[in-house]
């Protein structure tokens, strides 16, 4: 089985999370906050999300309060922030780090399969990670890269016309 699927996390309501429940899915896992620059992407991901998730899009949120100290709040300020502000419906994690010692599996995981550019480390708040149906990551992409710009990426995961 791949790694990926031997991976977990916390919801932001405290459920414990079997990545081994993604398998066959294409799973974009994104490093989320709530008062950034990028925050308004939460709109895009939850466009991509309610477009493609019958046909098997999975997307993961996990709040991070490691750039700039942008996501503060505890779970349910975060939660009420994302349905509130965006709509969120889509699955949220609870808040992580995502570089250091104390990184997430999730992400140590994923950058080591995508490394960034000169360095793994994750350099801010709403980087991508794209994972294909066989748990495989395909593609990460830069904080500045909106939801709407990896579409094609997504439809070509899926298997599915535009």
């Amino acid at each position: 089985m791949n790694e990926f699927y031997h991976l977990s996390a916390t919801s932001l309501q405290g459920q414990d999370i079997d990545f081994s429940d993604f398998k066959g899915k294409v799973v974009l896992v994104v490093n989320t906050a709530s008062k950034c620059g990028f925050t308004p992407q939460y709109e895009g991901l939850q466009a991509l999300h309610e477009k493609y998730h019958q046909q098997g899009l999975i997307i993961v949120g996990f709040p991070c309060n490691q750039f700039g100290k942008q996501e503060p709040g505890d779970a349910k300020q975060i939660a009420q922030g994302c349905l509130i502000n965006y709509g969120v419906s889509f699955l949220m994690m609870s808040k992580v780090d995502v570089n250091g010692e104390h990184a997430h599996p999730v992400f140590r995981h994923l950058k080591s399969a995508l490394p960034g550019f000169i360095t793994r480390k994750i350099k801010w708040n709403f980087t991508k990670f794209l994972i294909g149906r066989d748990g495989n990551a395909i593609k990460r992409f830069a904080p500045l890269t909106k939801p709407q710009h990896i579409e094609a990426a997504i439809i070509k995961a899926l298997n599915v016309g535009p």
